[in-house]
């Protein structure tokens, strides 16, 4: 019998997650990070506690808290400092998920395989695994796993690949999971209500008037109270009057300046990328794609090409709103599984 580790935070998905593994008959345990030493995070455990001791598993609780400040929270922090749009789910998969709980799981506790909630679908094709979408294309997260290796999606399981979220909510019902009413989890988890992100950001950076420049002539245009409250294509929220909509085109961190410009003005037809990871082995140079520069977008047609340490994305129909920080993810153009990223 295959021994799974769960990736447990008492929420709906990761106690579906669970209870399908165990059904399945897999010998079930369940592992939860803590995060932070805040109320929020020590919820977290307890609920994932109840979830396991209903299912009758062992739990584990991780002593994260380091690696989260290191990994997560100070890039969080770092990346809004220098003007960039930071993407922590990304690196709580790299350095938590798949880094701190992973190498727990597995050399510890003698897992066989972690286990998540995340929707995604892994196959081994030609000898290397590959992650396919998910059923539930709303919520399909492979742009989230870009940074996963072969080793690591050898031993990996996503049992939600298969459902509908309306499923796994059913299921937990019926089966009267302590988790049937849990709502949806915040983007930013080290950010609780009422904190915003705005408010945490204040704290934490020193906020500096500075200006607002028109992009196209160089002109100021009137003052900001810090450029780190600001993200490339945001319109709302500027607050100059302008015979057309201005958005955020450019940040610099270092002189304090958010430049602006119209719509025209955010759109590019070419994205060079370095440091690009595949997820299997590819001896391409040149291919074409699907691609996404955020998560909440419909994925655009581009050819890609390989040169020296660098990956050109040309983009079919130019694009809007390309934010440093953030990831651009590649998707097969034929059916959708995920070739690779790498953080723009």
């Amino acid at each position: 019998m295959s021994r799974v580790a769960v990736a447990l935070s008492g929420g709906l998905d990761s106690s579906v997650t669970a209870y399908l593994l165990k059904e399945q008959g897999y010998e079930v345990i369940g592992i939860t990070g803590l995060m932070t030493q805040s109320d929020a995070a020590i919820n977290v455990v307890n609920n994932a506690k109840k979830v396991a001791e209903y299912l009758n598993i062992e739990h584990y609780t991780i002593d994260a808290i380091k690696d989260f400040q290191d990994k997560v929270i100070n890039y969080f922090d770092y990346s809004y400092k220098n003007g960039e749009t930071p993407n922590p789910c990304i690196m709580c998969n790299k350095f938590i998920k798949w880094g701190k709980l992973f190498d727990v799981a597995i050399n510890e506790l003698n897992a066989d395989y972690i286990a998540t909630g995340h929707y995604a679908n892994i196959k081994k094709v030609d000898n290397y695994y590959k992650l396919y979408p998910a059923k539930d294309i709303k919520k399909d997260q492979l742009y989230f796993l870009f940074q996963l290796n072969q080793e690591q999606l050898s031993k990996t399981l996503f049992p939600l690949y298969s459902y509908e979220k309306t499923q796994i909510r059913k299921i937990a019902i019926e089966n009267n999971l302590p988790s049937k009413s849990s709502k949806e989890s915040q983007d930013i988890c080290f950010i609780q209500k009422p904190m915003t992100t705005k408010k945490y950001l204040l704290d934490r950076l020193e906020a500096k008037k500075g200006a607002f420049v028109d992009v196209s002539t160089g002109k100021i245009l009137g003052q900001h109270d810090g450029y780190f409250q600001y993200t490339i294509g945001q319109r709302k929220g500027i607050g100059i009057a302008a015979p057309e909509p201005l958005y955020v085109v450019e940040i610099d961190s270092k002189k304090n300046i958010v430049y602006v410009g119209n719509k025209d003005a955010t759109y590019q037809n070419k994205l060079e990328l370095e440091n690009f990871n595949y997820s299997y082995p590819t001896n391409k140079d040149e291919f074409d794609a699907l691609v996404k520069i955020r998560y909440n977008m419909q994925p655009v047609k581009a050819h890609i090409t390989n040169k020296e340490d660098r990956t050109i994305i040309q983009f079919k129909e130019p694009i809007n709103s390309i934010a440093k920080g953030q990831a651009c993810v590649l998707y097969d153009i034929n059916d959708g599984h995920l070739i690779g990223g790498a953080f723009i």
